[in-house]
């Protein structure tokens, strides 16, 4: 059936088509609504012709940093997104041969694909636990102790992307969000 995080069957299939992609869609959900981000990698293959991560590595910063900034810009911080896209795409094509997919078949385990994740620029321990279960629950990609990685994450419900299988899920995620947010500034 495939990712359907963006409400984009054209931008998800590229999700779908990439390891790369995807690892870049949850390095772009920051600070901007998920489906948007997750929209990223559709665009700059559109623009940019390829998602190659040898290909964005090697392209001219200021020219790459244009191209993502363009309307619909791929990020609400397009300049310095691009910049840090290109930063992972440069880690990946050197320590996985252009194959972001190495990151999590090749971990050992759960901690180190943790760990692996949290290397990369833009993911934090939060977000590398959020793309593990991403990657747990819609691809099965399961490396022993996932789910305490994860913490709860691995929980059944409607906590974070790796969530999200339609339209219906993606709202039950942001009221998650939502309310969880409120209940923080409250205790505040």
């Amino acid at each position: 059936m495939g990712f359907q995080i963006t409400g984009d069957a054209a931008a998800d299939k590229v999700l779908d088509d990439s390891p790369f992609a995807l690892l870049i869609g949850m390095m772009l959900d920051q600070q901007y609504p998920m489906e948007h981000a997750f929209r990223g990698p559709a665009k700059v293959l559109q623009r940019f012709g390829t998602f190659a991560p040898e290909a964005i590595a090697a392209a001219d910063p200021d020219e790459f940093a244009a191209m993502a900034s363009t309307t619909p810009a791929i990020h609400r911080f397009p300049g310095s997104m691009a910049a840090r896209l290109q930063e992972v795409a440069r880690i990946v094509e050197d320590s996985y041969g252009g194959d972001a997919s190495r990151l999590w078949t090749e971990a050992s385990d759960a901690k180190d694909l943790l760990k692996r994740i949290m290397a990369l620029p833009g993911f934090g321990k939060q977000k590398a636990q959020i793309f593990v279960a991403l990657l747990a629950k819609q691809l099965g990609v399961r490396p022993e102790g996932w789910e305490a990685v994860v913490g709860d994450y691995a929980l059944d419900g409607h906590r974070s992307v790796a969530d999200v299988v339609d339209a219906d899920s993606l709202q039950k995620v942001r009221d998650f969000k939502k309310a969880k947010k409120a209940a923080v500034r409250a205790a505040e």
